[in-house]
C-alpha cells in the first residue's frame, strides 16, 4: 500500500476574524474583561450542554475575577430523581432503547424556582452595587471596577441572559468518551458508574434533544461561543466569527471530523488506510460522515475550534439540504456515511432495522435506518448475510434465535439465512426489515438514513462485548419487523447487483448502484480519468472517493475554492452549490478513479 494520506482532522480556514478566535483561558478570560468594560455590576450568562466541566470552568473564571459571585443553574431545577420520573416514557426500561422526547428545556425547571433564581441575581446585583458606591473613592481593586455574576450551568439562560451571554457547546463524541471513562453522569444525575449504554440512551432519546431546542433558541443573541472540547484549553469566538465559520463551511465542500472506535468483531483495514494507531486491539468502525454525530474543526489565524457539526445544520438547512429536503426531513441531516471494518476481524451481529411505522409508534422518530453496504475492500471469503432462505420455519428460526439468546444453542445461521460472497465495489441494499450483517473480512462503507441507533440485533455469535458483558439482543423487537418475504430469490432480483449504466463516454462511465424502491437514497458511482460534472439536484450530496489516491472537488464558477479528497474519505456537498466538478489530482491524475455519490431523490 501507498502511504496513507487520509486527512484524519479536516478544517474549514476562515478568514477576517483571527482577532476573534481565543484560545486558553487567559486569552478568553481577558475578552470577557473587555467586554465587561467599566460597567457597575456584569451578569454574564455561561449555559452549558449537558457535559461540559463546570467546576473547571468556574475555578477559572474566580482566579480572573477577584469580586464574583456565583448562581448555578442546577439549584433552580427539578432534582435528578424527579427528571427521571418525568420523563419515565421516554427512557422505558430497555438498557438501548428509549423514545424521542418532544420536551423542552423550560419542563425541567418550576416557574416558582426560575423566579427566585432571577432574585437572587437581583439580590446580588443589588449588593455589589452599594459595595461600588461604598468604595467608589478607591483607585485599585476590582471591586471598585465593577462586581461579576457569574450564571453557569444547563438552563443558565432562562434564569437570566445576562450582560454577556456565552454558548458553551460540546461534541456528542466527547460526551460519549466522558461517560465511558466514569467522569461525566447524567445531567443532575450521580449515575458516573452506571452502564455506559444507558447513560448514552438518557442523553440521545432526552438531554441532547432538550440542550439542541435550547441551543437554537439563543444563537441569535449569544455574544460568543465556547468550546468546551478539550480538557483545561477552551476555545472561544464571537458570535459573528462563528456564524462566518459556519456560512464558510455550507458555501463549498466541507468533511465533518471522523472518529473511530474498536469493537468485538473489529478490524485491521483502518489502521492501515486511515492512518491509525497499531498499537490498538482493532478498530471496529468509523463515523466518517454524520453531522449528527461529528465535529466541524473551523481554523481562524492558529486557533482551531471544535463545534458540533450539527450546528450548521440548525443554523443553515436550506443552504445545506436545498428547500426540498429541509421541507421533508426538517433540521435533521438524512444521509450517513460511516465504515464497518470486519479485515482480520469478524461477523457483525445478525440484525434487522425497524420498519417505517414501527420506529415511529414505538421509538418517535419519523423515518427508520434503510441502509445498505459498498465494499470498499474484501477477502476471497468475505461474504454478506442478507435475507432469509427460501422455505424456512419462521416460528422455528425464532425459537431458535431465542434459545440461542439463553444459552441453549448456537444458532444455525446457514439453516435459516442467506450468504453472498462480498467483492470490491459490490454494493448491498438493505432496506428495513431485511435480516443482514457483514461477514467477516470485509470493509463496508455504509451508506444509510440517519437513524443509526435502531439495529435489533438477532444473534451475536455467542460472545461478549469488549466490556465483558453480552450485546443486547432484541429479538421481541425483530421478530414484529422480518419480513419474511425477503427470501433468497427476492434478494438476488431486489437487493443485489443492481447496477445499471446511465451515461458513459472514453474515460468516463455513470451508473446507478441503488437504493432499493423503499429507500428515499439513490446512489450514483462514477469512473473516470477527467474532469466529471455535477449537479446537487435540489439535494444535499454525500460522496467518498472509493478508488484512486487523490481527487479535487472545483467549481465551475469559482464560488468556493478548489478541495483535495483523498482515498476513502468522504465529503459533503451542500445544496446551495448547486453545480461542481471533480477530477483526478496528484498521484492520480491520468488514472481511472471513482466516487459514490448519495442524495435525497425527488
Amino acid at each position: 500500500m501507498n502511504k496513507s494520506n487520509y486527512d484524519k482532522s479536516p478544517c474549514t480556514i476562515v478568514k477576517g476574524f483571527d482577532g476573534e478566535a481565543f484560545e486558553g483561558y487567559a486569552d478568553i478570560l481577558s475578552e470577557i474583561k473587555k467586554k465587561c468594560g467599566e460597567q457597575d455590576c456584569t451578569v454574564i450568562t455561561l449555559e452549558c450542554y449537558p457535559g461540559v466541566r463546570i467546576k473547571e470552568i468556574v475555578s477559572h473564571f474566580e482566579q480572573a475575577f477577584s469580586q464574583m459571585e456565583v448562581v448555578y443553574s442546577d439549584d433552580y431545577s427539578y432534582s435528578g430523581e424527579e427528571i427521571t420520573r418525568m420523563i419515565q416514557r421516554e427512557l422505558t426500561d430497555d438498557r438501548v432503547f428509549g423514545v424521542l422526547t418532544c420536551r423542552n428545556m423550560e419542563e425541567f425547571f418550576a416557574p416558582e424556582q426560575l423566579a427566585a433564581g432571577r432574585r437572587k441575581v437581583e439580590t446580588i446585583q443589588e449588593s455589589l452595587l452599594k459595595g461600588r458606591k461604598k468604595n467608589a473613592g478607591k483607585s485599585t481593586g476590582e471591586y471598585a471596577a465593577g462586581g461579576i455574576i457569574l450564571v453557569i450551568g444547563t438552563g443558565a439562560s432562562l434564569i437570566t441572559t445576562g450582560d454577556i451571554l456565552v454558548y458553551a457547546d460540546l461534541a456528542r463524541w466527547e460526551i460519549q468518551l466522558r461517560y465511558r471513562s466514569g467522569e461525566l453522569a447524567n445531567w443532575k444525575m450521580d449515575n458516573y458508574e452506571e452502564d455506559t449504554l444507558r447513560k448514552y440512551k438518557r442523553g440521545f432519546f432526552v438531554e441532547w434533544r432538550v440542550a439542541d431546542r435550547l441551543k437554537q433558541k439563543l444563537f441569535p443573541s449569544m455574544d460568543y461561543l465556547l468550546d468546551t472540547n478539550r480538557k483545561d484549553m477552551p476555545r472561544m469566538l464571537t458570535r459573528a466569527a462563528f456564524m462566518a465559520g459556519i456560512d464558510k463551511t455550507v458555501s463549498g465542500p466541507f468533511r465533518v471530523v471522523p472518529y473511530f472506535d474498536p469493537g468485538v468483531w473489529g478490524g485491521q483495514w483502518m489502521k492501515e488506510v486511515c492512518d491509525l494507531d497499531r498499537n490498538q486491539k482493532n478498530f471496529a468502525w468509523s463515523f466518517d460522515g454524520v453531522p449528527e454525530e461529528n465535529s466541524l474543526y473551523l481554523k481562524y489565524g492558529k486557533v482551531r475550534v471544535e463545534v458540533p457539526s450539527i450546528d450548521a445544520v440548525f443554523l443553515k438547512p436550506v443552504e445545506l439540504l436545498g428547500d426540498r429536503v429541509h421541507a421533508r426531513f426538517g433540521k435533521e441531516f438524512p444521509i450517513r456515511f460511516d465504515f464497518l471494518d470486519t479485515m482480520g476481524g469478524q461477523n457483525l451481529s445478525l440484525q434487522v432495522h425497524p420498519l417505517t411505522e414501527y420506529i415511529q409508534q414505538t421509538f418517535g422518530m419519523h423515518y427508520t435506518q434503510d441502509e445498505s453496504y459498498y465494499i470498499l475492500d474484501a477477502g476471497e471469503d468475505a461474504v454478506v448475510y442478507l435475507g432469509v432462505k427460501e422455505g424456512i420455519d419462521r416460528e422455528a428460526m425464532i425459537a431458535d434465535l431465542e434459545k440461542a439468546d439463553r444459552g441453549e444453542i448456537s444458532f444455525p445461521d446457514e439453516k435459516y439465512i442467506n450468504q453472498f460472497p462480498a467483492r470490491k465495489h459490490d454494493h448491498f441494499l438493505i432496506p428495513a426489515g431485511t435480516i443482514h450483517c457483514s461477514g467477516k473480512n470485509s470493509m463496508v462503507l455504509e451508506i444509510s438514513s440517519t437513524p443509526y441507533i435502531f439495529t435489533f440485533k438477532l444473534w451475536d455469535w455467542d460472545r461478549l462485548g469488549l466490556d465483558g458483558k453480552p450485546r443486547p439482543v432484541h429479538i421481541h423487537h425483530g421478530k414484529q419487523v422480518i419480513q419474511w418475504d425477503r427470501d433468497t430469490k427476492w434478494v438476488r432480483e431486489n437487493l443485489i447487483g443492481q447496477v445499471s449504466v446511465l451515461e458513459e463516454r472514453d474515460g468516463y462511465r455513470q451508473e446507478r448502484t441503488g437504493l432499493h424502491e423503499r429507500e428515499f437514497i439513490e446512489t450514483r458511482r462514477c469512473w473516470f480519468r477527467e474532469k466529471v460534472h455535477h449537479s446537487t439536484m435540489g439535494s444535499v450530496n454525500v460522496l467518498n472517493l472509493v478508488e484512486g489516491r487523490e481527487a479535487i472537488v472545483e467549481s465551475p464558477d469559482e464560488s468556493f475554492e478548489p478541495f483535495v479528497v483523498h482515498y476513502a474519505e468522504t465529503f459533503i456537498i451542500p445544496e446551495q452549490v448547486k453545480e461542481y466538478t471533480i477530477r483526478p489530482f496528484g498521484e492520480s491524475e491520468g488514472k481511472e478513479i471513482a466516487t459514490i455519490k448519495a442524495y435525497v431523490r425527488k
